[in-house]
């Protein structure tokens, strides 16, 4: 029995060993003064509750656009700033690309063992959550949510209110070498409208090393991280949440719906004028429908008549057209032509792909039922037959009196309905998914037709990806393509948004033989039966 407690002795004295080699292996990240002055701690509780500006050597506290504090030389020792850096860039990073933003970002570090990022972790959710619960007067949540992210060339995070259930203050510490706002990657904080939607950019934070932002996640706290826009540098950073009891957020702000409009009335003859003849052909629209009704998109390439997309396409560029810009950036960010400025070919364009004729036309491209001579699923075999005789005739540029049989008919049918902009897209340019767009998604047939040039590359962003709503599946991606008309049907689960347009379309803009001039436009059209 003794040689048994004796070894059990051992055993536990292995452990403690264990259990103190655990505990010396981090180290202990020291907090800037600053912070355990309590004098201080009561001059900013008293500022932040007044929403009133505080700063007391490298501490500021600024209201404007929304509460935010910076504080300089956060962590009180360079070396373990130094080490930090060092342990964090030996992570694994992962690309992180979506709608919203395209960074590198490592696994969580809520279990990392290094010395240098657990020590920090300690401090940060420890001793700093203590004196921020005291500041801020609420009850921070002993909750650890921290990770690290790497912004390199053309990486950026747009604008978001980072709301989400738990969230009650964002922080990042910024572990960056000599940085400018030249080399981009700014945080840039929005001011917002009555409707608590973000308007424009009011401050802009440039990255420096050994600083810490804090702000409450509020209704008003938007905010991007900005394209970075050198190529020699990396904008590393440490981000996360103090969770805690939320801010009271009002009712969300809905948009307006997007006025719909029935078609134009103009016959055939436009098509005739406009649409290159080979899709015109009947037997080749047979097989196009066939086409879309398998994979419910395509690509028609060279849709139009060459010397009419070459027309349109330098009017495009005319001064005469006033150009909009489409907010607000939590939603999109691109500009849109005022239709009463537009040169004539233009407006011939627009009107073709409002016309009656090309909702027909579409139908025979894609078997929906975008006009009243279209088959309904449920016609009798001899109806869809007579019904087909109809659109043939139209679609060839030879209606008869036989479209006149389905009048009286056409009024008991929903009237299909579509809407439309001419859309300017240059560097920033972008749209995002958004609460609003998936609440009111419902089947409908989208179509994009792009003034791009040749050189436009997928890389410089502009396309349009396809998305399952609420999950990250991407269904599709649609690169814009000059004269490349593309057709996608969606469903009530199927959103989509433009991917954001980087600093890579101006770099190659800056080529002489480029034609896109960094910028490129599409009429984009909705149409619903």
């Amino acid at each position: 029995m003794a040689s048994r407690r004796r070894a059990a002795d051992s055993l536990k004295t292995d452990q403690k060993k264990k259990r103190k080699n655990k505990t010396t292996c981090e180290e202990t990240a020291e907090l800037c003064s600053l912070v355990e002055d309590e004098q201080v701690k009561r001059s900013v509780q008293e500022a932040w509750s007044q929403r009133t500006s505080h700063s007391h050597g490298d501490l500021e506290l600024d209201c404007h656009p929304f509460p935010h504090c910076i504080i300089k030389n956060f962590l009180g020792s360079e070396t373990f700033v130094e080490s930090l850096q060092r342990e964090l860039m030996d992570l694994n990073f992962h690309e992180k690309s979506n709608d919203l933003y395209k960074f590198k970002q490592s696994d969580d570090l809520k279990k990392r063992t290094e010395p240098h990022i657990s020590g920090l972790r300690a401090a940060l959710f420890g001793r700093f959550r203590s004196w921020l619960g005291q500041v801020l007067q609420v009850e921070l949540e002993p909750i650890v949510d921290i990770s690290c992210a790497k912004y390199e060339y053309t990486d950026i995070l747009l604008c978001h209110d980072d709301e989400l259930e738990g969230r009650r203050v964002a922080f990042i510490l910024y572990l960056v070498p000599p940085w400018q706002s030249s080399d981009g990657g700014t945080l840039d904080l929005y001011t917002t409208d009555s409707n608590f939607q973000p308007q424009s950019i009011v401050k802009s934070l440039v990255p420096s090393l050994n600083t810490l932002v804090l702000f409450e996640v509020s209704p008003v706290s938007f905010h991007q991280v900005s394209e970075v826009l050198t190529q020699d540098k990396c904008r590393l950073s440490l981000s996360g949440w103090f969770h805690g009891p939320p801010l009271e957020r009002p009712p969300r702000h809905r948009e307006p719906a997007v006025l719909r409009s029935p078609h134009l009335p103009r016959d055939e003859t436009l098509l005739l004028e406009w649409v290159n003849p080979v899709y015109m052909d009947l037997a080749y629209q047979e097989q196009i429908q066939q086409e879309f009704e398998d994979s419910s998109e395509i690509q028609l390439k060279d849709f139009l008549k060459e010397e009419k997309f070459r027309e349109v396409k330098e009017a495009l560029r005319l001064s005469q057209i006033e150009w909009a810009k489409r907010g607000p950036p939590n939603k999109r960010c691109y500009e849109v032509a005022s239709l009463d400025t537009l040169p004539q070919c233009v407006s011939a364009c627009w009107e073709l792909l409002c016309s009656e004729a090309f909702f027909l036309l579409l139908s025979n491209y894609t078997g929906l039922r975008l006009h009243y001579l279209c088959p309904a699923d449920d016609d009798s075999d001899t109806e869809d037959e007579e019904t087909k005789d109809v659109l043939n005739a139209e679609a060839t540029g030879s209606l008869t009196e036989s479209a006149s049989a389905y009048e009286s008919r056409a009024k008991e049918l929903s009237t299909p309905v579509h809407c439309g902009e001419l859309r300017r897209w240059s560097h920033g340019g972008y749209t995002l998914l958004h609460d609003a767009e998936a609440a009111r998604a419902e089947y409908a047939l989208d179509l994009v037709l792009p003034f791009c040039g040749a050189d436009w590359q997928s890389e410089f962003g502009g396309f349009t990806c396809y998305v399952a709503n609420e999950e990250d599946e991407e269904l599709l991606t649609v690169y814009p393509e000059d004269n490349s008309l593309a057709l996608v049907y969606r469903d009530k689960e199927t959103l989509k948004f433009v991917k954001h347009i980087n600093h890579r379309s101006l770099s190659d803009s800056a080529n002489a033989n480029s034609s896109t001039c960094g910028a490129f436009y599409d009429f984009s059209f909705v149409y619903y039966e």
